[in-house]
């Protein structure tokens, strides 16, 4: 495990993780350091074999200070890349921490928006493909249809008033990171998202959309599969039985 630590950093932390990215890493890094708002970045590689991390290891030093590299042993699941790069920004004092992917998908010059949305009183900020319509460019319609129906069917089960809960563009307060039990979190794929934003609406905290228009990548091969859609239909189901049955602690009565 590689870690670069930072002696002094910005106050908003974006976190990519990365498996063969080697076609986007170097344009997203420059793409969000040159945004008017200072955000630094910490990429989490899973052992790409197509060299992502040494791409980003010659970045650092033009960064120093500013770009983070967290090197995995192999594909351990995004929601485990996450956990990981949660706490480590924990660890060093970040503020502000958001969830990117790496494919442009994500259109860094959001990441303020999100960030604005929690100084403004919220505690997470969801970049929402589905809060004004269907804002999506260059899926199949199969695709687009499985992952709106997603969310409207979390939305129905959990009662949850979040209309993209599968999101993956999300900025989180540090008091959210600090109360969710972390160590718990079980999903690793797809139902990971929808996990934390569940947790975070169970503990009390105030969850805000902001609208995006969401891009299919064009460089790289989507990890999407069957097996972790599966993993989010049937998780839901867990998630429910768990508050009925369990009762997640209220953080609001904490």
């Amino acid at each position: 495990m590689d870690i670069q630590p930072s002696t002094k950093h910005a106050e908003c932390l974006v976190i990519i993780p990365t498996y063969n990215e080697k076609d986007n890493i170097k344009a997203i890094i420059e793409a969000v350091f040159k945004l008017p708002r200072r955000f630094d970045i910490l990429i989490i590689d899973d052992n790409s074999p197509d060299g992502t991390a040494d791409i980003v290891k010659a970045l650092q030093t033009d960064h120093e200070g500013c770009l983070h590299l967290l090197s995995r042993k192999g594909k351990l699941g995004l929601g485990t890349a996450y956990i990981a790069g949660f706490k480590w920004a924990l660890d060093k004092g970040y503020e502000y921490v958001c969830e990117m992917d790496a494919d442009f998908s994500h259109n860094p010059s959001d990441l303020p928006l999100l960030v604005e949305a929690c100084e403004k009183g919220a505690d997470v900020a969801v970049g929402s493909r589905y809060l004004t319509g269907v804002n999506v460019v260059n899926w199949p319609m199969g695709r687009v249809m499985m992952s709106y129906f997603a969310s409207r069917y979390v939305r129905i089960v959990t009662g949850m008033p979040v209309f993209d809960s599968t999101a993956g563009f999300v900025c989180y307060r540090r008091r959210v990171l600090e109360a969710l039990p972390l160590d718990k979190i079980r999903f690793k794929g797809y139902a990971f998202q929808i996990e934390m934003k569940y947790l975070s609406y169970k503990y009390g905290f105030k969850i805000a959309e902001v609208p995006i228009i969401f891009v299919n990548r064009v460089h790289g091969v989507s990890k999407m599969s069957s097996g972790i859609f599966s993993e989010g239909l049937f998780g839901v189901m867990r998630l429910k039985w768990d508050s009925l049955f369990k009762k997640y602690p209220d953080y609001s009565q904490k």
